[in-house]
């Protein structure tokens, strides 16, 4: 009976992040010691680094961190130790880099191995947990990723990771990473601003006229299933066309290929979800309501401007939150159309066996996507709260 509720005291997720983060640490590489950009390396476990200092106070955190999400219920304690041994697995991850570059070295390469990524991915669910637990408000969410942020900014410019090779591929290309990040951005949100411009008149059209609804959204889908370099295809004959033969088209940018065919495609994949989340949430809104309204003499315009789409809103906002992360991983396949952004140096990683440019790009895309995921979720139960 003792084990038993032994057993219970348990947390069971701790259990599984404890689990992941033991066989990481045992059977993955912490870190890959490359003689050039492309070679193999020498893979390295943290067990083989146990001597030098930044490694055993991980160590020690890493044990303290994984007590903690097994038994400890105090959610701002477990925070605190997280986040210490997350801070700590950044800073092994920078010193043991530079211990193992050979001194004056410019072509060896540090690579972050396996066992790192879990650690770090193990370490920041038992942080999301623990920040779940809390109940945060909206702002105070929004408050710890921009505290978590800066703590990532606040490694980044001491230098202490310089030695890590994605760093050494970013010093190389930091102007066009710049210009990269610019383009990548302007497609997600440019594409997210036209698909709002579109989705809202076309949504409350489909609400207002259900025989148009079936038939607007069995089209959105279908375009849903449609592959993204399939409908880059698609799109680069009739642009193309258009391009040669209409002067104005091709003055103001539009090719079969760069950031017309990027911008149409994500365009039309953004709107189902707008247009469907429009639907639903006007849907929601209670029917007496608006005839309470209509009683009041306010016209069809008056009461959807001033009674539904505010309250609809929150379930608008939530269709635009999908449409922006999602926008915002796919802008990435833009690059094989010239379309920029980060993609390019994902494609250009996976063309000459670099892993550490693929990470160049695909780490800002996820830091992107989940940044802006946190603060529209945190938008969104906030204008619920304030609605309630």
């Amino acid at each position: 009976m003792e084990e038993t509720s032994a057993v219970r005291r348990l947390d069971r997720l701790g259990v599984v992040l404890v689990a992941g983060g033991i066989a990481a640490t045992a059977l993955m590489p912490f870190i890959y010691v490359k003689a050039n950009r492309i070679a193999a390396g020498k893979p390295m476990l943290l067990t083989q680094l146990l001597p030098q200092p930044s490694v055993i106070t991980l160590t020690v955190l890493l044990i303290l961190t994984a007590l903690a999400a097994l038994f400890l219920r105090q959610a701002l304690a477990r925070l605190v130790i997280a986040t210490l041994c997350l801070a700590a697995l950044i800073a092994a991850i920078g010193l043991v880099s530079a211990a193992a570059t050979p001194p004056g070295s410019t072509v060896a390469r540090m690579t972050p191995g396996g066992g790192f990524w879990v650690l770090f991915a193990v370490i920041g669910l038992i942080i999301s947990d623990a920040l779940v637990k809390i109940r945060l408000a909206p702002w105070m969410r929004v408050a710890a990723l921009a505290a978590y942020t800066a703590l990532l900014f606040a490694f980044l410019s001491s230098g202490l990771l310089d030695s890590l090779s994605i760093m050494k591929e970013f010093s190389t290309r930091a102007p066009q990473f710049e210009t990269e990040a610019i383009s990548h951005l302007l497609l997600a949100f440019g594409s997210l601003a036209i698909a709002i411009i579109l989705g809202l008149p076309l949504g409350v059209l489909c609400f207002w006229v259900p025989r148009l609804r079936a038939i607007v959204l069995q089209g959105l889908s279908l375009i849903q299933t449609i592959p993204s370099l399939a409908l880059f295809g698609l799109l680069m004959l009739p642009l193309g066309y258009l391009a040669t033969h209409v002067p104005l088209a091709s003055a103001i940018g539009i090719r079969g290929i760069g950031t017309a065919p990027a911008l149409i495609a994500l365009v039309l994949y953004s709107l189902l979800p707008i247009v469907a989340n429009t639907v639903v949430g006007l849907q929601g809104v209670d029917p007496s309501v608006r005839d309470a309204a209509a009683g009041m003499g306010l016209t069809r315009r008056q009461i959807l401007t001033g009674i539904d789409m505010p309250l609809a809103f929150p379930v608008i906002l939530t269709g635009i939150r999908i449409v922006l992360v999602q926008a915002i991983g796919m802008v990435t396949i833009a690059a094989l159309i010239g379309g920029g952004g980060f993609g390019i140096f994902i494609f250009q990683g996976l063309g000459q066996t670099a892993m550490d440019l693929v990470l160049l790009g695909a780490v800002p895309t996820v830091f992107f996507a989940f940044s802006s995921a946190v603060i529209l979720d945190a938008v969104i139960d906030s204008i619920r709260g304030s609605a309630a």
